[in-house]
């Protein structure tokens, strides 16, 4: 289900699944599922919109990327559960108070380096990161299918990284038990929820797209944020 809802708005389905497994298991753990579920549903996207992806935003999004896996490798930087909903909660708000006019562009100059040394570090204290990716599209020049396709791509690699950097954090904590047929079922699965979205998507306008994806993020914003709060009080 919230590989389909990725699929079709290119965010929102990731918040939506943190917020689920965090209710289930570790912060090691969760990030590791997850990050296992949203990199096979990206890739997947990413392959299913190939033709429509720019690669070269793309590989200038890897060298913020890497950059920013290089300062959370150095601190060792481990999250909890608070912490975690907290920034899911404050992530759409990211998309709704920040002025359009202060982000860099992904397809202007610096805008996807920028744009990948913030997302990956958000990846690393939140798990998720679209709202904010997001941003770095919404004046540039692409239309939805590019978007979708350019941001799936970007979210696969950063994903990946996020998988490999809490294998090795919940391996030194102790944090980590997963299953191997839990992680095979939800590889199937996201595959299964992509492939869905992809008849939605190709049906919906520029508009549609962009207003139902405020509506949704901010939606699942409030909900976390409030959760966030609880644990911390608690």
């Amino acid at each position: 289900g919230t590989s389909f809802i990725s699929g079709v708005f290119g965010m929102a389905g990731g918040m939506i699944l943190m917020g689920v497994l965090l209710a289930f298991m570790p912060v090691a753990s969760a990030m590791v599922l997850h990050g296992v579920v949203q990199m096979t549903s990206n890739g997947w996207r990413a392959l299913l919109w190939r033709r429509n992806t720019d690669y070269k935003i793309f590989f200038r999004y890897m060298v913020g990327m890497l950059l920013a896996c290089a300062v959370f490798t150095f601190v060792g930087f481990l999250p909890d559960r608070a912490l975690v909903l907290i920034g899911l909660g404050v992530i759409p708000f990211l998309f709704v108070i920040t002025p359009e006019k202060f982000v860099p562009q992904a397809d202007r100059p610096f805008g996807a380096e920028i744009s990948g040394f913030l997302n990956t570090a958000l990846q690393f204290v939140a798990g998720v990161s679209g709202p904010l990716l997001d941003i770095f599209f919404v004046r540039s020049y692409m239309d939805r299918r590019a978007v979708v396709a350019t941001k799936a791509a970007c979210q696969t690699i950063t994903h990946f990284a996020k998988l490999i950097y809490f294998l090795n954090i919940g391996r030194l904590v102790g944090g980590f038990e997963l299953d191997v047929w839990v992680m095979a079922m939800a590889v199937i699965m996201a595959i299964a929820g992509t492939s869905i979205s992809k008849i939605v998507l190709d049906r919906l306008t520029d508009t549609q797209f962009r207003r139902w994806t405020r509506w949704i993020v901010m939606s699942v914003g409030f909900v976390y944020l409030g959760q966030g709060a609880f644990t911390y009080l608690h």
